[in-house]
């Protein structure tokens, strides 16, 4: 569907707030907190970011982009090539990072631009009366984003912990104490960053179950071991090589076959394709242990074969 930039705000030196309006004037489709958009952008490119708005509201969205300076195309082209007034087609909202329906405490973690899903979930938690307690990290005071929202929507909930104040520094077995089965964690930022929230709270205890994270960037693989190995589309007695500096979804859209791709990163499961045959190499952060257990799907944009023969359905 289109929509249109209504409002652009610069939150930080690197960071801004679009706002999002439908070009009729009607009610945009409800989404819950945690939720993203794709967002087809004007060079060719599809990029997920998450609605950082109150779940209640249908006159908008509201996204926040960080201008990466690692961009592949997306951020750069979100802050460089558009508007206000301009209109952007984007996608129906997904949710992938949902608050759990037995939540009855919550502890939000954000790191950077992962304050977008957070804020959302922060006004959902607040507006359902579930005790909460935020706390934002950041590395200058400078680069806090919807600072203003924050500070007037929960000033008695948000934590800033700011990397160059040591009296903001953050105590974390404090925070994470006493895990009781009803509280629930929720973090996203940097993957270096949600590592050290899901080992701290893992050492403090909590159960996977309580834990729940989303990434915006893919852990780096390691490709110097990669090896060949051989898709065959089933029922098309096609064969296609796949080599080891390409991925499945390249070679796929070399030999003519429609995939639909978005991430590219295996994070969105966007590409999610059934194996008929063929044990995968899973290298997605979409799935489940227990779905990847079952082989019988696998993400071409990153994932690889540990067999040398993968029959795959298109």
């Amino acid at each position: 569907m289109d929509v249109m930039i209504n409002k652009i705000h610069q939150l930080t030196p690197s960071i801004r707030a679009f706002e999002l309006v439908s070009t009729s004037g009607s009610a945009l489709p409800r989404f819950e907190a945690g939720s993203h958009i794709d967002v087809h952008l004007k060079n060719g490119l599809i990029r997920q970011y998450s609605l950082s708005n109150c779940s209640s509201e249908q006159n908008r969205y509201v996204i926040g982009v960080l201008q990466d300076e690692n961009s592949r195309g997306g951020s750069r082209c979100m802050h460089n090539d558009y508007h206000e007034g301009d209109v952007l087609s984007i996608g129906q909202p997904r949710n992938l990072f949902a608050l759990h329906p037995n939540t009855k405490t919550a502890v939000l973690f954000a790191g950077g631009i992962g304050i977008t899903p957070i804020l959302s979930m922060a006004y959902r938690l607040k507006a359902q009366n579930i005790p909460f307690e935020l706390h934002y990290f950041v590395r200058t005071h400078e680069m806090i984003a919807f600072y203003g929202n924050l500070t007037t929507h929960f000033p008695d909930q948000v934590h800033f912990h700011i990397q160059d104040q040591d009296e903001t520094q953050c105590n974390m077995q404090q925070v994470l104490q006493q895990p009781t089965s009803d509280k629930h964690l929720y973090v996203c930022g940097p993957t270096g960053f949600m590592q050290f929230v899901m080992q701290s709270a893992e050492t403090a205890g909590w159960q996977t179950e309580q834990l729940h994270q989303e990434h915006f960037v893919a852990q780096q693989s390691k490709h110097e071991n990669d090896e060949a190995f051989t898709v065959e589309i089933a029922g098309t007695g096609r064969r296609i090589e796949i080599h080891p500096e390409q991925t499945v979804t390249q070679a796929l859209l070399e030999h003519g076959f429609d995939v639909p791709v978005s991430c590219e990163q295996g994070i969105c499961g966007t590409c999610i394709t059934r194996v008929v045959s063929g044990t995968p190499d899973h290298r997605d952060m979409f799935m489940t242990d227990e779905e990847r257990a079952l082989n019988n799907q696998f993400t071409p944009c990153c994932s690889r074969s540990k067999s040398k023969n993968l029959v795959i359905e298109l």
